[in-house]
């Protein structure tokens, strides 16, 4: 088995967690952000991390999904959210239609500390975002626990690859 660790990241929440998966693993693997990414057809398991723009993956990691073609496919995200938020439950949905061909091993959605830039412009936008309430808790994340959680459930939809 061979895997590949793929993230984009822009303050680091996503990369912390690519990192955790990565170091998870136990097959031959790879890790690259998404700027360096090879293409995947070379791999077994591509892992897949993501930051969220407008309630869906960023436009970079959107248009890399759909090349995980039809293998075993782990997608998790970063987002100012809450994890079990509607805003992050649609936002994965959408991740995982971008890939109709892959065998999806598993998600995980992480609230992650946002940039104060970009909560300014969230908080001057008519309506606000719905992710704007709960940006308050993602302050400080991801965190410990966080990556504790993501491990495990990393572990247990890697299999054996896992660890």
């Amino acid at each position: 088995m061979k895997a590949l660790v793929v993230y984009s990241s822009q303050s680091g929440n996503t990369r912390k967690l690519a990192q955790a998966a990565y170091d998870c693993l136990t097959c031959e693997k790879e890790i690259h952000s998404l700027a360096d990414a090879p293409d995947p057809a070379g791999f077994d398991l591509i892992v897949l991390g993501f930051w969220l723009q407008a309630g869906k993956p960023d436009p970079k990691s959107a248009e890399y999904i759909p090349r995980s073609g039809n293998r075993d496919l782990f997608l998790f995200a970063t987002h100012g959210a809450a994890a079990g938020s509607d805003h992050a439950k649609a936002a994965m949905e959408h991740a995982k239609s971008l890939a109709p061909l892959a065998r999806i091993r598993g998600t995980f959605s992480c609230p992650g500390e946002v940039n104060p830039a970009v909560l300014e412009k969230a908080r001057a936008k008519d309506p606000q975002p719905s992710w704007l309430k709960d940006s308050a808790n993602a302050v400080g994340r991801p965190n410990d626990q966080d990556l504790a959680e993501f491990k495990a459930a990393f572990r247990t939809a890697a299999g054996p690859a896992g660890g």
